[in-house]
């Protein structure tokens, strides 16, 4: 898999340390309140597992799986909910964590439905932001790193549900996705 990585963005040691800062960041502002931190599937799964583990409150833990891109390389604007919430969320702080962002298709689509179940609070973490791509108007509250506009793959995030064990995040060699 290393042979189709164009570039190491972000190691794995670079990586925990900005997790760590985001978990700290995230205790203060949310100390005192009841949390439910919401992963979005299957991107942010190992993301998800590492910030919990750096927040030092207690919280519930949610996920939801959508769609928006398929095998494709772009996001079709199309959203469908695969899995939604197992609890209510009414009254509730609820953190969406994603991988990254980038058109905001897909994070403005969730936080509209979430919103329309009367939380008391709704903010997003996301490892990575790519604004280059952004078509809404949504910004992450809270946000690991800022990427270029070029396809990203590790830790998480995939090609085709490839690559998504890269202990780091990379960009992924355009002839590898333009076959």
């Amino acid at each position: 898999m290393r042979q189709d990585i164009q570039e190491v963005l972000f190691t794995e040691a670079e990586l925990n340390e900005r997790i760590n800062e985001l978990g700290e960041q995230i205790t203060a502002d949310y100390e005192g309140k009841s949390l439910i931190v919401v992963g979005i599937l299957k991107g942010s799964n190992i993301f998800t597992s590492d910030l919990v583990r750096k927040i030092n409150l207690p919280l519930k833990m949610d996920f939801m799986a959508v769609s928006s891109y398929g095998n494709a390389t772009e996001s079709t604007g199309v959203v469908k909910i695969l899995k939604d919430l197992d609890r209510g969320i009414e009254g509730e702080h609820v953190l969406i964590v994603e991988d990254i962002v980038d058109s905001g298709l897909t994070l403005k689509y969730l936080k509209d439905i979430l919103l329309t179940r009367n939380p008391a609070s709704i903010k997003v973490c996301t490892l990575l932001d790519k604004p280059a791509r952004r078509k809404e108007d949504i910004k992450p509250d809270y946000l690991g790193y800022e990427v270029p506009d070029e396809f990203i793959v590790g830790y998480g995030i995939d090609y085709a549900e490839h690559y998504r064990n890269l202990p780091y995040v990379g960009i992924l060699k355009r002839e590898v996705y333009e076959k």
